[in-house]
């Protein structure tokens, strides 16, 4: 089977609020929002400017000998440096001083002063460099929910996975790398540099090989298909962000993005969904709706329940409950049609059975 082909993300321009609201916003697909205010920081984040303002306040970072971050195989290590000189070195192709080797690759996810019970915040961690930074007014102030800073090495691409969970270590890659979704709402601020972006829908999970949170083809552009030969059924969303763009990534949506130069983001999470769908003691917005968890726990329970039955029962019961679980939740059918199988369904259906690991 052909792999189909790629399809652009519109690039939308002169939006302001009313508009994404009413014409973005409803269609839950990815949008590139071009020629938004973002403040000075387009002209002003230089990697000296950075460096300056930043100062030798310590972060923890990503670093590995190879662009290609996989962390299925942990092929990198996590390092302390002063930001000005992490920022530093992340500009330089080759580096005089360095940990691994010369050309080795850097990223920075910024976290909270305290990565266990509070998210990033821009203006909390870096409030010098906040100041350049205007963050949209495209939801409620209520509904903020955290702004997290990304800085990467040219050509870094980390795992494929989904934003279900970056409390537990600190440690969350949402900005590069392979494919991944996540379950709040968000806008990608691409401030400085360029970034290719690969988006997938929800509703191509099952033929991204998840395991847990974390999709196992690493290599999007050339993969194995002989490994992965349902990968082609997915439908790939492209797009590149010039410095400025905005790109709005509804939630569950899996991207990967590919750093094109040394870039600085940042990424703005907002609730969308009701408050009472949310943990009250999840303060990094890592876990599942409560009542997907709920779910979860639910049919693991009924799985158990399936393995006291002799095998050939537990087949028949279980493509019985895979067909209902489909007829009840799934947005689109499984032939790939347009068509909702239930009308009143308003779920996708979840990406995978297993419990997210903690790590993103």
């Amino acid at each position: 089977m052909e792999r189909r082909e790629k399809v652009e993300v519109p690039i939308f321009t002169e939006v302001d609020r009313d508009s994404f609201v009413r014409d973005i916003y409803p269609e839950r697909r990815p949008a590139v929002l071009r020629g938004v205010h973002l403040g000075p920081c387009v002209e002003k984040w230089t990697v000296e400017y950075l460096g300056q303002r930043g100062g030798d306040k310590e972060v923890k970072v990503h670093v590995s000998t190879v662009p290609q971050m996989d962390f299925l195989r942990k092929n990198f290590v996590y390092r302390t440096l002063p930001f000005n000189e992490f920022v530093k070195r992340a500009s330089e192709e080759k580096h005089s001083n360095f940990f691994l080797c010369e050309d080795e690759s850097y990223y920075l996810r910024s976290l909270g002063e305290d990565v266990r019970k509070e998210p990033a915040d821009l203006s909390k961690q870096f409030p010098d460099l906040a100041e350049d930074f205007q963050i949209p007014h495209f939801f409620e102030p209520d509904q903020f929910f955290s702004s997290v800073f990304r800085i990467s090495s040219c050509g870094l691409q980390l795992w494929t996975h989904y934003d279900v969970s970056d409390a537990q270590t600190g440690l969350a890659i949402i900005s590069l790398g392979p494919v991944y979704p996540q379950v709040m709402d968000n806008l990608l601020a691409q401030v400085t540099g360029r970034k290719r972006v690969v988006l997938f829908s929800p509703q191509d999970a099952l033929h991204l090989y998840l395991s847990g949170d974390k999709s196992e083809v690493l290599d999007i552009d050339s993969p194995d298909l002989k490994e992965f030969p349902e990968f082609v059924k997915a439908q790939r969303y492209e797009c590149v962000l010039e410095p400025g763009d905005l790109l709005f990534i509804p939630a569950l949506w899996f991207h990967n993005t590919l750093a094109l130069q040394f870039g600085v983001g940042v990424n703005v999470f907002w609730r969308h969904l009701p408050a009472q769908s949310y943990d009250k003691k999840d303060p990094y917005g890592n876990k599942d709706p409560l009542a997907a968890a709920r779910a979860l726990q639910a049919l693991e329970r009924a799985l158990h329940t399936l393995d006291e039955l002799p095998a050939d029962y537990r087949d028949f019961y279980g493509r019985r409950m895979i067909q209902r679980i489909q007829k009840r939740t799934y947005l689109f059918n499984p032939s790939g049609t347009t068509e909702p199988d239930n009308p009143e369904c308003t779920l996708v259906h979840a990406p995978n059975l297993e419990e997210s690991p903690a790590e993103k």
